[in-house]
């Protein structure tokens, strides 16, 4: 008899700062999928973001990451792209992932808006080998929308893929950074831990050079 997996989620962003958003996905997944745990996995050098002036340090990332899941059991941090001096990529962690721990059965969550554009990212087909894609879908979409999405994209590079029910809200990093840099309320768009630490240490209150 085959050894039942254990179910993991991974949940990667920049994290800039983590918000709402991202939790209640990433608790959608695991409440739906009967996950034993989902690892939030703030990306090191995003090859995307390498340029991020009005952005937090990595050690910011990470302890606002650190306070946003502190206190649920079923969210796990790991700081495993902090220490790449290069762009990080999801296929490398995710092979890396699998290699060390075979016994794992990875469930890589991303938005709606992210799967849209999972063909170009770098080595798409090697990602799909080590997880299984789980899809949130995104404000003003459909259910019907996704799946076409879904269809399209395991046309082009293959994979498994799980389309989920979450709250769909149009929240941003990028948004609550300009509102914090503004002196706007954003205090419901982030966790009170979060939401605390970013003033106490004024991040992104002025944009770096």
């Amino acid at each position: 008899m085959t050894e039942r997996k254990h179910k993991i989620g991974i949940l990667g962003g920049t994290f800039d700062p983590v918000h709402i958003g991202h939790l209640i996905l990433a608790q959608s997944a695991y409440e739906q999928l009967g996950l034993e745990k989902v690892i939030f996995i703030p990306s090191g050098k995003p090859p995307h973001k390498l340029n991020r002036a009005d952005g937090a340090s990595d050690g910011e990332r990470l302890e606002m990451t650190r306070l946003a899941i502190e206190g649920n059991s079923a969210f796990e941090l790991s700081d495993m792209e902090m220490d790449s001096d290069e762009p990080t990529y999801s296929y490398l962690t995710l092979k890396k992932l699998s290699e060390e721990n075979p016994e794992n059965d990875y469930y890589f969550i991303i938005g709606e808006d992210s799967l849209v554009d999972f063909t170009s990212w770098k080595n798409p087909k090697e990602i799909v080998k080590y997880c299984h894609i789980v899809a949130g879908i995104r404000p003003g979409s459909t259910d019907e929308k996704i799946e076409e999405i879904i269809e399209k994209t395991k046309k082009a590079v293959g994979g498994d893929y799980i389309h989920i029910k979450s709250p769909a809200l149009e929240i941003s990093s990028r948004e609550i950074r300009q509102k914090i840099r503004e002196n706007r309320f954003v205090k419901y768009f982030i966790p009170d831990r979060v939401y605390d630490y970013i003033m106490n240490n004024g991040i992104y209150k002025e944009q770096k050079d």
